[in-house]
């Protein structure tokens, strides 16, 4: 699922400034390419349309009127890319709106950047299962 030669890639959503960079920097300590990040649903898609990333890291709460529910559903229909909601709205409701975009995984906020890259990891890892 990867595209391309190198790290994978993993896109961050993420719209809070400071979550964002400790995610970039935390992702790419662990060896990833980052892409973003995105602090929109219509960023991401466009992000996600150009540097076909192997996943994305995906806040519900965005700063549009498209939360990231929505941007996964584009992912994932448009590119076939699959999210780890990394999101303090992780209640059944909200689970039941992304199911149907095959999420990777949930990682409730707070979180440490230690469970953000065993995540990934994890989530790239059952990409490679046949």
């Amino acid at each position: 699922m990867e595209a391309g030669q190198g790290p994978p890639r993993v896109l961050v959503v993420e719209d809070d400034f400071l979550i964002a960079m400790q995610t970039e920097v935390a992702l790419t300590t662990a060896g990833f390419q980052v892409v973003g990040p995105a602090t929109t649903a219509e960023e991401a898609v466009a992000l996600a349309g150009e540097a076909q990333p192997s996943l994305a890291v995906m806040d519900i709460r965005l700063a549009s009127s498209r939360d990231g529910i929505d941007a996964a559903r584009q992912l994932y229909q448009d590119f076939a890319i699959r999210c780890i909601f990394a999101t303090a709205h992780d209640d059944v409701h909200t689970r039941g709106r992304a199911e149907p975009y095959a999420p990777l995984g949930w990682l409730p906020k707070p979180y440490t950047m230690a469970s953000l890259v065993a995540v990934v990891a994890e989530a790239l890892a059952q990409l490679r299962r046949p």
